[in-house]
């Protein structure tokens, strides 16, 4: 009997033991105090409580064919980013967001998404423009910086909805700028900014923001196998943006400057050692038609015009063409250096719209 209640005494002694252990493993840990946030931290926090009420989350959707469009038959399309342009409505975003789309709508930092009409596109510059049904009581358009003056290792911001997550932000730097990126029938948007601030999927069309918090380009575009990011990510820079948008809202549509030539592709001329654009073939009725250009001779399979020079710039590929041609706009007088059988000319011309 004596060992028995021994036993108890010290089973009852040991769950007690257990008890305070328990009970003091259930309070909470003391906080260590932190001191304050750094100079970055608080540069990135206050430029995104800046910039993210002027973010949009783009909504697309198309109705079955045949039918007419209700709100039951809306079935969803895609999604992307996008961006108050200006205090009447305006958003911008991509134009492979909105493309083949019946039906937008756009949520901005409060409320229910807002429908939206398309009100102009550029395949050429991936661009539209969007125009909200409903002025919401605060828009904040986003502040316009310049890209033509920025420089490798510059700290950028993006603002998104990568994979469907809304106010997404990633941070990085300019990696390279006066990319090349190529768009619809050839074309090749001028001085794209590369970036390796995180852009995946659903970022299209957001804002790239400098640590001023200014739009500084559009995010367009990855390079990945995966398709997700690789830290190599394409911006149109808001210098583009701030000539094409103005046009699309006015007109809803972009002319894009040209003369009406076929070019040779660069690759091809850097191998037969030419510097300079090869004139494939010329445009009935064409700016460059009009100027006397010739393209190459198919039946005697000889060169005719290369282009050397436009208006004191040396052109070296289609690319400075195109970004000399964008930067005169169409109407503007170019003159050009041509090269035929070793011989250099000039010519002028009127710079036309080949949209």
């Amino acid at each position: 009997m004596k060992k028995t209640a021994a036993f108890f005494v010290i089973a009852a002694f040991l769950a007690g033991i257990a008890s305070s252990a328990l009970a003091a493993g259930d309070k909470p840990r003391s906080v260590t105090p932190r001191g304050p946030l750094t100079t970055e931290e608080s540069l990135d926090i206050r430029l995104f409580a800046e910039a993210a009420p002027s973010v949009a989350y783009i909504f697309t959707a198309k109705i079955p064919e045949g039918e007419l469009p209700t709100a039951e038959n809306l079935q969803p399309a895609g999604a992307g980013s996008g961006f108050v342009w200006d205090s009447l409505g305006h958003v911008v975003t991509n134009n492979h967001v909105i493309e083949g789309a019946d039906a937008v709508a756009v949520k901005l930092d409060q409320g229910d998404p807002i429908p939206a009409k398309i009100i102009g596109r550029t395949p050429d510059y991936d661009l539209a423009v969007l125009k909200l049904d409903e002025m919401p009581k605060r828009l904040r358009p986003i502040p316009l910086g310049q890209s033509s003056d920025l420089r490798i290792g510059q700290r950028v911001y993006a603002i998104g909805n990568p994979f469907g997550l809304d106010r997404t932000l990633t941070t990085g730097i300019v990696s390279a700028t006066g990319r090349r990126l190529p768009t619809a029938r050839g074309h090749e948007i001028p001085g794209v900014i590369q970036t390796d601030a995180a852009i995946n999927p659903g970022n299209s069309g957001g804002p790239l923001l400098d640590s001023a918090g200014r739009l500084i380009g559009v995010n367009t575009a990855i390079l990945s196998g995966s398709g997700a990011s690789a830290g190599v990510g394409f911006a149109v820079p808001v210098d583009v943006v701030n000539k094409v948008v103005p046009q699309l809202i006015g007109k809803g549509r972009v002319p894009t400057p040209g003369i009406g030539i076929l070019a040779v592709p660069d690759n091809v001329a850097v191998r037969s050692n030419i510097s300079g654009v090869v004139i494939a073939d010329v445009a009935k009725g064409s700016p460059a038609a009009k100027a006397g250009l010739k393209g190459i001779d198919q039946r005697r399979r000889t060169i005719n015009d290369i282009i050397v020079d436009i208006n004191g710039k040396k052109v070296e590929t289609f690319h400075d063409l195109a970004q000399a041609l964008f930067e005169l706009g169409v109407g503007a007088r170019a003159k050009l250096k041509i090269l035929r059988d070793g011989t250099t000319r000039e010519v002028e011309l009127t710079v036309g719209d080949i949209s």
